[in-house]
């Protein structure tokens, strides 16, 4: 190049290369210096372009919910029961198992939050409102299409979520006794009991 000056990587794969080392190394290990590194780039630039580690995380969380949903949009609109695409919502939302590089770097965020201005909080309230409307509106489709029970789809999307989110986090803190398997079988049950169509 010209003179020698590296031009810095696009936007996107510095996300992809921070959530590659939450996903390898653990978000302990996440620094701007470590990334600097990662994508050669001095912690400095990285700053003047995230300006904080804070919105380092918050867009790299958004980077990846983009990618979640689209594949939740390409689950939600196939050819299926509704209970089997609310099955499929559900997979998608519980973590992989201990140290889920997504729900790690959630975590991390939420924690954070407490501190953080209403810009910051609003566009974590636009992911958690994404995953909602689409709960809301599958939920809904079931209800009209007789496959579950008249409920109201946006207080049981409330509540489903709340339950998947207290059973995440068990499963992304590895917390002894509990496991992604068991946790699918509880949340399976639990829709089964209260949301199946009666006979």
């Amino acid at each position: 190049m010209a003179g020698g000056r590296r031009q810095a990587p696009p936007r996107e794969e510095v996300l992809a290369a921070a959530m590659e080392m939450i996903a390898e190394r653990g978000l302990e290990k996440l620094t701007m210096a470590a990334l600097g590194r990662e994508v050669g780039m001095s912690s400095g630039h990285l700053l003047y372009y995230f300006r904080s580690k804070d919105e380092l995380l918050l867009q790299t969380l958004e980077w990846s919910e983009g990618r979640l949903g689209a594949e939740r949009a390409r689950l939600l609109t196939r050819p299926a029961t509704a209970r089997e695409r609310l099955d499929a919502y559900v997979d998608l939302y519980v973590p992989d198992g201990h140290r889920d590089p997504h729900w790690t770097l959630w975590l991390e965020v939420w924690n954070r939050s407490q501190n953080a201005d209403a810009d910051a909080r609003d566009r974590q309230a636009a992911i958690e409102g994404a995953w909602h409307r689409d709960l809301v509106a599958l939920l809904a489709q079931g209800v009209s299409r007789g496959e579950f029970r008249a409920v109201d789809p946006d207080r049981f999307a409330t509540r489903l979520r709340a339950l998947l989110d207290g059973f995440s986090i068990h499963v992304a803190i590895g917390l002894r006794g509990t496991d992604r398997a068991m946790i699918l079988g509880h949340v399976r049950e639990f829709l089964d009991e209260s949301l199946l169509a009666d006979a």
